[in-house]
């Protein structure tokens, strides 16, 4: 992350997160009558739907058969534009992302990699800049001769600063599960650790381009070949559960549903999508004025989530976890990994029968606003949801 997320912006978040999928789905049942009322239905445990949910899009299944294997990057040869950089700057993550296939490093790598570059020095191969450096630094990573990264003459090479980070990175315990801020300070120990997370997605997008989709890879496999449901991508992302999409986002029967609802049967793991702060961990549920246990299913009479969680990840992404069972297992201001925990999934508040309802929010905007389709972000983040098993 970027650093600490205020109160008043988790204040905000908390109070747009009020209206979630309870107001949701009753503009949907208003909008498609009886057949809406039995989207959800609780059959042997697990949600089923009687409109036979969501069916593969092509554009989905396009992104998720091209995770970059075998494609090897050559610094010397035409790079594609990349809106933002230079053709220099572009060469210099190439480079990066060379050196680490020759390393046999995992595609996380080159994404911890480039965005420590793009912190330090916007993927610049900087020379020694006087009273405007930070002491000694130099080049892509800033690294200094006077820390023992090497002389001047080795840090002005990008290969050889990146050759360095990698053997820093790979050294560092389970480096490839720990939040990207995490990695990179482990390697760089910057004065501005919290700077990192910030430029995560761009590098996915950055390894993505030069690649034909390595950050869709699975995080911790050399020989590139796209993340499973379940398995962690080399963007930081993952499902958050398995399970089959029951209910779309913003369907022609259910035009304000800001989410997907994941059929699965109560009790199930609610993780983590990706690395952030938790905004918000509460019970939404009412009948009106009145308020309604979320210890206890809730019913298409019940308004609100029921438990559900907030979490900001880089780049203003927030992800939300809806229906959850019991009270979830983080609370605000709590900092998770991708793949943790966060509760178990269940039927509580605006529910007919256990799922997960999850939605993706950009521009740190949890209203509905903010909503994008979760199907076409997760799949662009190589954690597919649609097709992720029964």
């Amino acid at each position: 992350m970027t650093g600490p997320i205020g109160t008043a912006a988790a204040a905000t978040a908390a109070a747009k997160a009020a209206r979630p999928a309870g107001r949701a789905l009753r503009r949907g049942l208003i909008a498609g009558g009886v057949v809406a009322l039995l989207c959800l239905l609780c059959i042997g445990g697990a949600t089923m739907s009687l409109l036979g949910g969501l069916t593969d899009d092509p554009a989905t299944t396009a992104l998720n058969a091209n995770c970059g294997a075998g494609v090897k990057v050559d610094p010397n040869t035409k790079l594609p534009q990349i809106g933002g950089l230079t053709s220099d700057q572009v060469r210099n993550a190439a480079i990066i992302i060379q050196v680490g296939q020759q390393m046999r490093v995992p595609a996380r790598g080159w994404v911890i990699a480039i965005a420590t570059a793009l912190q330090e020095s916007r993927l610049s191969n900087l020379p020694h800049l006087g009273n405007r450096n930070d002491h000694d630094s130099i080049g892509v990573f800033q690294q200094r001769p006077s820390q023992g990264w090497g002389t001047v003459e080795q840090l002005s090479d990008p290969a050889y600063q990146a050759r360095k980070f990698y053997e820093k990175l790979i050294k560092v315990r389970a480096w490839q599960t720990l939040a990207l801020t995490v990695a990179a300070q482990r390697v760089q120990i910057s004065a501005y650790p919290d700077a990192y997370a910030k430029h995560e997605a761009q590098a996915s997008d950055i390894v993505d381009a030069l690649t034909g989709g390595a950050a869709r890879s699975v995080i911790n496999v050399a020989a590139v070949r796209c993340a499973a449901p379940g398995e962690i991508a080399a963007s930081g992302w993952t499902v958050p559960l398995k399970g089959p999409i029951t209910s779309g986002y913003r369907t022609l029967s259910r035009p304000g549903h800001d989410g997907v609802d994941i059929g699965v049967a109560k009790g199930t793991d609610v993780r983590a999508a990706a690395s952030g702060v938790v905004l918000t961990a509460v019970c939404n549920a009412h009948i009106g004025v009145r308020s309604y246990s979320c210890d206890r299913d809730g019913g298409i009479f019940v308004q609100g989530c029921g438990w559900y969680v907030d979490i900001e990840h880089a780049g203003g992404v927030i992800t939300r976890y809806c229906h959850m069972q019991q009270r979830p297992f983080v609370v605000p201001g709590q900092m998770v990994a991708a793949g943790d925990v966060i509760g178990k999934s269940g039927s509580s508040g605006n529910s007919s029968g256990p799922h997960l309802h999850f939605e993706v929010h950009l521009n740190k905007d949890a209203s509905d606003t903010g909503a994008t389709n979760p199907v076409t972000f997760m799949a662009a983040k190589g954690a597919a949801l649609t097709g992720s098993g029964a």
